[in-house]
């Protein structure tokens, strides 16, 4: 069975850091750029960062440059996003899909064909 499996959600204060992972089983993710999506409550779902197969050249949002990070271990067929100097709007359900790629990345929704379920991040004092 293919699937993606985030972990590493959590309720955190204004300004700290939350490190998720994303997980995959049955496939590798060598030939596949990974997507980083969130949600927050009554918003629609948006990509803010994404990191390319090969020679993992990475992209992030305006909202996020700068404090998101996001990294692969192939060897352990996962994906890293540590998330620091967290604010209140980073709250939402985070998500993690992959898209086949032969080279670089984009955070288009319709593109990614597996996803993971969802984490949770909350960021309140």
């Amino acid at each position: 069975q293919l699937q993606l499996e985030e972990s590493g959600g959590g309720l955190v204060q204004p300004g700290g850091s939350l490190r998720l992972s994303c997980a995959a089983s049955g496939f590798t993710l060598d030939n596949y750029a990974i997507g980083w999506f969130r949600q927050a409550p009554g918003k629609e779902r948006e990509g803010f960062s994404c990191i390319a197969p090969v020679d993992s050249a990475t992209y992030y949002a305006d909202s996020v440059k700068g404090r998101f990070t996001t990294s692969r271990d192939n060897a352990k067929n996962t994906v890293h996003l540590q998330m620091n100097s967290l604010k209140p709007e980073d709250t939402g359900v985070y998500y993690c899909a992959a898209a086949p790629s032969t080279g670089g990345c984009i955070v288009l929704q319709t593109t990614y064909r597996y996803w993971g379920q969802g984490t949770q991040v909350t960021v309140s004092s």
